[in-house]
């Protein structure tokens, strides 16, 4: 993971409508946050996603009465009928459902899968060898939309064909009846070539007079397939997976259940992860390096012993590829040395695998984020195998290189390709021109979505718990990634038995949080406590021992980068703040409606209904975090102003967190930095606020009567004003009371400065005693009660005189007094220990 060069993202997002979905559902912010930001914006949208029961009629396929009648009319002829598959988890299984399938019409068919050193699809070869078998039907599983010839030669043979298949079609399509989610009309387009086979299926049963629920009986097979072949986790697909994943961990398919023990997989553990990470890799593995057949029997087969011992040949194949993995990895990142900067690549190797070239172009795409071709070279012919980054249609790139290519097929992550040797070099500089066309330099660099901020102290098992509604998981709908603002690492530690993998603790204010970095060295993380950084991660829960605890993994770790606020309000120096607090009086500038006592027994103005003009709507997120509130309402990308004790305090500190925040959510044309308003100037005029959806109190108000006002005053519908202060910024507000309420130090500090004057003009004497501006006027208003110091002149010509020098008691200042009492009130009211007297 490139530390230094990663970069993270947000979508702007309603917070209103995540409001209201946390609401409806009963779910917490961040979960709603996560909901809106993938699209999932209403009630009734949100209730279908977590509901994942989206289904079509499969005869919403355009033809799909034609296929079906043409196979049914083979199945009561008896014809031969061969499923004709491919190599991988998809092909394998689209093969055994359809299989399956025709059995329970009462056909006895065929299968062939051709090994991957055939290549890919339907050959003419194979329907020249199967119309010689006499075969009269076949049917495709996972391939040939784009096999315009070979069906042709099929038909010359007298064989009827029908397609099944969901990769990208060609311009020209077979003649012959087709079953393809976009090429027929799918009110989905998304389906694999699994679920594909299992609507025609559920079609042939229905035509047949059948029950087409017979057909949920392969759910296994269509939940491992849809995670298997990485297609998106949305509408139909979510519950295909989600029935697949109770299907498979109640299985009885002797296969399947072998497997899973080889693989250490208790059936109850099955999940979308277990499946693309255990069972997947095993089936493909007999593509890659065995027979491909051996997988299809494999979930064929009703014979315990015979499954086992299968089982055990693809867990051994498996092991082999894995080594072969590592080895072609080696000599690929050699390869790539030549070409570093290139922004895509074409590497090449004899001996190289092409069963397993297609793993290592995602390992390096997932290592250097470039689109990545591997070609595997053997007797002046290449199989190439290439995996893409988000921004690059690989598909579309290799159309464009086309001229030197033999053949190549796919879609917009993955392809593959054939080329004669001679033509590696004209195509890795065709392919690299093409790829510096269309990607600029900040493709080129990782990027990490995140779906919602929040403080460390939110990360924890309840959240973990609620996120898993979201599942299944995977492509089109990955975990939700969750960014930690400005936090501090610290407690890096070596993990596994190879030290490449690293454990360390997370920290934000007072909350701390467990984590890992899976291929990250202990020292590529920041080892300074100093150092704040923006930490991606995903929220997991981790079984170990017996115990279940939240886990953190990291995704991307971004230095915190610095941002502005813009400040709001008077802009007034020593001198007039001094003057304004001298004509204020002891009172100071406490408004006379509210008292100080009441703090604890006034409630918070109540919650208007979500999207209410009037007043705003106040919500009482303390304990949150600020960091972890401030980063939600700023992704948001809504209008933001922070209300502080302290505006000159408070400035520095925040604009050093908020950058990175700010920027992952603005426009190339726009940068909106969030406003800062001190809790004085707002509630003296409430117009301060502006046209600012939110109103964030980092610290509390000295005065309790300050919610209430700013709350009441009018705002724009959907307006709140969110509380978030924690016991530190509680402490803060309390040292901004004392700086300049407690004022036992400025008396003494305000009356040595006059006594030491060399003249008798009062302001030059007190600006630079680094007092805040209220404090020293305060002094002197005292020292002036107590008859030490006598004031003359006005506003800016003021000049004083020392009277006597004896000593008194500070109390019987009037001011000195109600200053005593105010921070009292206000230390009792924020729950603090009243100050010492010096």
């Amino acid at each position: 993971m490139a530390l230094a060069t990663a970069r993270w993202t947000c979508t702007p997002y309603s917070v209103t409508a995540a409001e209201r979905l946390a609401a409806e559902l009963g779910v917490s912010l961040t979960t709603a946050t996560v909901l809106v930001r993938r699209g999932h914006d209403t009630v009734d949208a949100a209730t279908r996603f977590l509901a994942a029961d989206e289904r079509h009629d499969p005869f919403a396929f355009e033809g799909m009465d034609v296929a079906a009648e043409t196979i049914l009319a083979h199945v009561r002829d008896g014809s031969r009928i061969v499923v004709h598959g491919d190599y991988d988890v998809d092909g394998v299984c689209s093969t055994a459902i359809l299989v399956r399938g025709l059995r329970r019409l009462g056909a006895d068919p065929s299968w062939h899968i051709p090994a991957r050193d055939d290549g890919y699809g339907l050959s003419v070869a194979t329907v020249e060898r199967l119309a010689a078998a006499g075969t009269r039907l076949i049917v495709t599983a996972d391939c040939a939309v784009a096999a315009v010839d070979e069906v042709a030669r099929a038909r010359e043979l007298g064989l009827d064909v029908v397609v099944t298949d969901h990769h990208r079609p060609a311009e020209r399509l077979p003649d012959c009846p087709i079953v393809h989610p976009v090429v027929s009309g799918y009110p989905f387009p998304d389906l694999c070539a699994a679920g594909v086979a299992h609507k025609l299926v559920q079609a042939l049963l229905h035509t047949s007079g059948g029950d087409p629920a017979a057909a949920a009986e392969d759910a296994d097979l269509v939940g491992l397939a849809t995670v298997a072949d990485v297609v998106p986790l949305r509408g139909e697909n979510r519950r295909l997976v989600r029935e697949g994943v109770a299907a498979i961990a109640r299985t009885r398919r002797p296969g399947l259940r072998a497997l899973m023990a080889v693989a250490q997989l208790e059936p109850g553990a099955v999940d979308e992860r277990a499946l693309g990470f255990r069972l997947a890799p095993r089936i493909n593995a007999a593509g890659r390096l065995a027979r491909a057949d051996a997988a299809l029997e494999l979930v064929l087969t009703d014979d315990p012993a015979r499954a086992e011992r299968i089982a055990d040949e693809l867990d051994q194949v498996n092991r082999e590829r894995r080594d072969v993995e590592t080895r072609i990895m080696f000599e690929a990142e050699a390869a790539r040395a030549a070409q570093a900067d290139a922004p895509a690549y074409v590497l090449a190797g004899e001996g190289w695998h092409p069963g397993v070239i297609g793993i290592v172009a995602s390992r390096m795409v997932e290592r250097y984020h470039r689109p990545c071709v591997l070609i595997a070279l053997d007797h002046g012919r290449g199989r190439g195998s290439g995996r893409s980054i988000s921004a690059f249609d690989l598909h579309a790139a290799l159309a464009a290189c086309s001229d030197r290519l033999n053949r190549f097929g796919g879609h917009r992550a993955a392809a593959g390709l054939e080329i004669e040797a001679g033509e590696v070099d004209a195509f890795r500089e065709s392919f690299a021109a093409h790829a510096a066309a269309v990607l600029s330099p900040a493709d080129l660099v990782p990027v990490e979505r995140v779906d919602a901020v929040v403080g460390p102290d939110r990360l924890g098992v309840p959240l973990a718990e609620e996120l898993e509604l979201l599942r299944p998981l995977g492509h089109g709908n990955p975990a939700p990634t969750l960014l930690v603002p400005a936090a501090r690492v610290s407690d890096v530690r070596s993990m596994g038995e190879d030290k490449q993998h690293a454990r360390f603790t997370i920290a934000g204010g007072a909350a701390r949080a467990r984590a890992v970095a899976f291929r990250t060295t202990a020292a590529s993380l920041p080892a300074s406590l100093d150092d704040r950084h923006d930490a991606a991660v995903r929220l997991e829960l981790n079984e170990w021992n017996g115990a279940v605890e939240p886990r953190l993994v990291l995704r991307a770790l971004c230095p915190t980068e610095s941002g502005e606020c813009q400040v709001v309000g008077p802009k007034r120096g020593f001198e007039e703040v001094f003057e304004s607090a001298l004509r204020a009086g002891p009172v100071g500038s406490r408004p006379a409606h509210t008292s100080l006592r009441s703090a604890r027994a006034v409630p918070l103005p109540a919650t208007r209904p979500i999207g209410a003009a009037g007043p705003r709507s106040v919500r009482d997120r303390r304990g949150e975090g600020f960091a972890g509130v401030a980063g939600d309402l700023l992704s948001s990308g809504e209008s933001v102003a922070i209300v502080c004790a302290d505006v000159a305090r408070r400035r520095p500190g925040l604009e050093l967190v908020i950058g990175g925040i700010v920027r992952a959510v603005a426009t190339e044309e726009e940068l909106a930095c969030p406003a800062l308003v001190s809790w004085d100037d707002l509630v003296a005029d409430p117009a301060l606020a502006g046209d600012h959806r939110h109103l964030l109190a980092l610290d509390p108000p000295l005065d309790p009567g300050a919610v209430e006002a700013v709350a009441a005053a009018p705002a724009a519908p959907g307006a709140l004003l969110h509380l978030a202060w924690g016991p530190a910024e509680t402490e803060f507000a309390l040292g901004v009371a004392r700086a300049e309420l407690d004022l036992r130090p400025a008396v003494t500090t305000v009356y040595r400065a006059l006594r030491d004057a060399a003249d008798q003009r009062l302001l030059p004497h007190l600006a630079g005693l680094g007092l805040p501006p209220r404090a020293a006027a305060r002094a002197v208003l005292v020292l002036v009660e107590l008859g030490l110091v006598e004031l003359r002149g006005s506003d800016g010509e003021r000049t004083f005189e020392l009277l006597r020098a004896e000593r008194t008691e500070l109390e019987r200042s009037e001011t000195y007094r109600a200053c005593a009492a105010r921070l009292a009130a206000v230390e009792r009211d924020l729950g603090a220990e009243p100050a010492r007297a010096a």
